[in-house]
């Protein structure tokens, strides 16, 4: 992944665009890109800073972030299911197609592992302290009374 421009060159082509010059001519004169000194104003401009952004999406966002509670639920409901079956019933419930990967990389990062029994047998089971075994705390047990 490329890394950010410094801190410093950042600053001076902010001044340099302040003094009365182009984006455009900051960008020559600098020896950057333009749409990194346009964008570069953009962000001062919007944010008051600049810093770059963080890389990546931050957490919970992402295609199953709104699902997430919807899927642990499933997966205590049935620590056995497969991820296609998990998928198809995300998508009947929601019309959210996901692929068994990324279900898997997201129940791992919630604190689920898969566990295989002397059967031959695989069952997801959450880790202790992560978000599913909170979860598992606060579902009313089937049969109380």
């Amino acid at each position: 992944m490329p890394r950010s421009y410094s801190a410093d060159l950042r600053e001076r082509v902010v001044a340099f665009v302040g003094a009365g010059h182009s984006r455009r001519a900051a960008a020559r004169h600098f020896d950057v890109s333009d749409s990194f000194a346009v964008k570069l104003l953009q962000r001062f401009d919007r944010v008051g800073s600049t810093a770059p952004s963080t890389p990546g999406r931050r957490p919970g966002e992402g295609k199953l972030g709104p699902f997430q509670d919807f899927l642990i639920r499933k997966v205590l409901d049935k620590p056995d299911i497969t991820m296609p079956e998990l998928g198809a019933q995300l998508e009947q419930a929601h019309g959210v197609h996901a692929d068994p990967a990324s279900l898997s990389r997201f129940l791992c990062r919630h604190g689920f592992t898969y566990k295989k029994s002397p059967d031959g047998l695989g069952i997801r089971t959450p880790r202790r302290g992560g978000r599913a075994e909170s979860l598992e705390k606060q579902t009313p047990a089937a049969d109380a009374p």
